[in-house]
């Protein structure tokens, strides 16, 4: 018999890291985000070799005391919680314990802190977990971790890591998403000497994308806020032309802590469904607070799980949250015949970079307070009009997208521009009176500036200072819809193309109608709405169609007997293991009723699902597609203005069941560049 034999520390050590350590960009996670706990608004990572040779996480926190160093790089030693109860109240990403121990025992690792009360500061260098030298030495404020040669005592771990460039794009994207998670703490990246990019910490997420992502991305972003009683959700959700074929740009956070989750994910794509081709998800970077005791992160070493409470009551809370979102806003392509301009800049860090400008250190904290006066105090205010703070380069370019594409609602930028420079002439009456006065001299309260800033595309929360009252029947241009029953008095139909496209005249666009999806997506809606209102009637079935089903398959559908009976199905017992299928829905009678019977159980039994499920859902858009008008079909003037007229009528009008787009439209200003009229 084999004997049992008590591990050695080190082996220990080496064993429960590799849980922690997968590869350079978890000890990147782990290290920044105990820079965050410890109150870091200015941190700065810089890798060699992708993270293998050379990490170095520099902020500008805390600090370590020295006689807590030694215990800082202990198994399950941490700051954070002190007891199990403590558990269900974290407010800090770190907890475990296990991230300084874990790194310390596969890698060198070198630190140097201070605490802000302490004179000097500490070196404690420990390599593959043993000490190796500490002393004291001279340091500013805030800790420096260095890690080299990771894995370099467990071969087997580095053979498989990935050619350097290919980790330090695992670093570059973790630390994209850290820079979104916290958007008040000031980012600097450094990948092989070169900087990738930097954020200013003004606490705009918007500036962040724009610096990521580029204007593109960043102009099809809406604003998005939600909140109930134990969650609120704040964030950016991307129209349906950024769509993008996998989950990667479905960014979520829950209390700062940037996580994968399947529930949310689903939720959301739901949320979508109506927008969403076949294969494509939306672009979307979402940040939860939920109260500490409806979830525990306390699942895996990495922490990325995370356990919601009531999932299925919370996966329909998102999915109402954001269809609502989407409803109120207009989703119709903007179409552009002009020749692309000059590319941006490939590198992340060029785009809105002012000349001589260079991103906050951890230890500068003169200019950082400076950068964060001159934001409090207004400085920028016509920048952030257009949703990226304190970069004229990048107004102008914001800016240029709404010249563009909205020249209607260009006229009101400006004017909203003048309200906010006209307020920042005032500062000395805000100062005397404690608010910026109206015409009649009267204080301007934050109700009254409320309107001015929605209507601005400024969400709420974000300080606005130096703005007076603004006129908010100016701005109602912005919530004027092209798709609605006030808007059809001003349509003018020119005619059919192709006997396929309807074109439109509206205002100073011109407007593109498939008459297809169009079709598609009315007599798609009507079938759903029988569904919805339990008006669908059942086709005897003769004979029966006998199932046989197994122990999970009985037991989903007896908890689901009703959802079935109000989809139109009449099921009995037929004895043992078999059932009898009497009648199916009478609109999909003939569409295979055997496999579409077992499709909705296998998806009743693989999650919960409300309202239709999804293969109801794709029945009816599939017959609502063979039953609509096809292209190449001519079609009387009279039939266009009663299609039109019922398209009004739905929520959302814009997408056909398959996600393709119904309308288009194409500004009047585009055709005159086209034609050189203007330039």
């Amino acid at each position: 018999m084999a004997k049992i034999s008590i591990l050695d520390n080190q082996t220990i050590d080496k064993i429960a890291a590799g849980e922690v350590v997968e590869r350079p960009a978890s000890v990147v996670k782990e290290l920044v985000e105990n820079a965050i706990d410890a109150g870091a608004d200015a941190v700065t990572v810089e890798i060699k070799d992708g993270g293998t040779s050379l990490i170095r996480v520099t902020d500008n926190g805390g600090g370590i005391e020295k006689s807590q160093v030694g215990n800082a790089f202990l198994r399950h030693a941490t700051s954070k919680i002190s007891s199990a109860d403590d558990l269900t109240r974290l407010v800090s990403l770190g907890f475990r314990g296990e991230a300084l121990a874990s790194i310390a025992a596969v890698a060198q690792v070198e630190l140097i802190t201070k605490t802000p009360e302490e004179l000097t500061g500490i070196r404690y260098v420990i390599e593959g977990g043993v000490e190796k030298a500490r002393e004291e030495i001279g340091a500013p404020g805030g800790t420096t971790l260095l890690v080299r040669n990771l894995f370099y005592n467990t071969p087997p771990r580095k053979k498989f890591l990935k050619q350097p460039r290919t980790e330090g794009s695992y670093v570059a994207d973790l630390m994209e998403h850290l820079a979104m998670s916290n958007p008040e703490v000031s980012f600097k990246f450094l990948l092989n000497g070169q900087t990738k990019f930097y954020t200013t910490g003004s606490g705009d997420l918007r500036e962040i994308v724009y610096r990521i992502y580029g204007k593109d991305i960043a102009d099809a972003l809406t604003d998005f806020r939600f909140g109930q009683e134990g969650m609120t959700v704040t964030g950016l959700l991307g129209k349906p032309v950024i769509n993008r074929a996998n989950r990667s740009y479905e960014i979520f956070y829950i209390n700062g802590r940037y996580i994968r989750s399947t529930l949310i994910s689903k939720a959301v794509e739901e949320g979508y469904r109506e927008y969403l081709m076949q294969h494509k998800f939306p672009f979307c970077i979402l940040h939860f607070q939920i109260d500490t005791e409806k979830i525990d992160v306390n699942v895996h070493p990495s922490k990325m799980e995370v356990r919601i409470a009531d999932a299925p009551v919370f996966h329909e809370t998102v999915r109402e949250a954001v269809e609502e979102a989407l409803r109120e806003r207009e989703m119709i392509p903007e179409v552009t015949l002009s020749d692309p301009g000059k590319k941006e800049p490939k590198d992340a860090e060029k785009r809105g970079r002012r000349a001589g400008e260079t991103a906050p250190e951890p230890f500068e904290k003169r200019r950082i307070a400076r950068n964060l006066e001159r934001q409090a105090t207004g400085d920028g205010a016509e920048i952030r009009i257009s949703g990226v703070a304190g970069e004229p380069e990048q107004a102008a370019a914001i800016r240029a997208i709404y010249e563009k594409s909205r020249p209607a609602e260009a006229n009101v930028l400006r004017q909203t521009t003048a309200y906010l420079a006209d307020g920042r002439m005032n500062m000395a009456d805000r100062k005397d009176t404690g608010g910026p006065k109206d015409a009649e001299g009267s204080t301007a309260s934050a109700s009254q500036n409320a309107p001015l800033q929605a209507k601005a595309g400024i969400p709420a929360h974000r300080p606005q200072t130096g703005m007076t009252a603004g006129k908010p029947e100016q701005m109602t241009m912005f919530d004027d819809k092209i798709l609605s029953a006030e808007a059809k008095e001003q349509y003018e139909i020119i005619g059919q193309l192709f006997e396929t496209y309807w074109l439109l005249s509206y205002q100073d666009k011109l407007l593109i109608i498939d008459q297809h999806a169009a079709h598609e997506k009315v007599r798609y809606e009507r079938l759903m709405r029988h569904f919805r209102e339990k008006e669908v009637v059942s086709q005897n079935i003769n004979p029966p169609m006998i199932v046989t089903l197994n122990n999970q398959e009985r037991e989903c559908l007896k908890s689901h007997a009703e959802d079935f009976a109000a989809l139109g199905f009449i099921i009995e017992e037929f004895g043992g293991n078999d059932y009898a299928v009497r009648g199916v829905p009478l609109d999909l009678y003939g569409y295979a009723e055997g496999a579409f019977f077992y499709e909705i159980l296998d998806e009743l039994a693989a999650e919960a699902v409300t309202g239709t499920p999804e293969s109801v859902r794709s029945r009816i858009a599939t017959m609502a597609c063979k039953a609509a008008v096809k292209g190449n079909m001519r079609m009387s003037r009279q039939e266009m203005e009663a299609l039109i007229d019922e398209l009004l009528t739905l929520d959302n009008p814009y997408n056909c069941p398959h996600g393709r787009p119904t309308i288009i439209s194409m500004s009047r200003q585009e055709l005159e560049k086209k034609f050189k009229r203007i330039v």
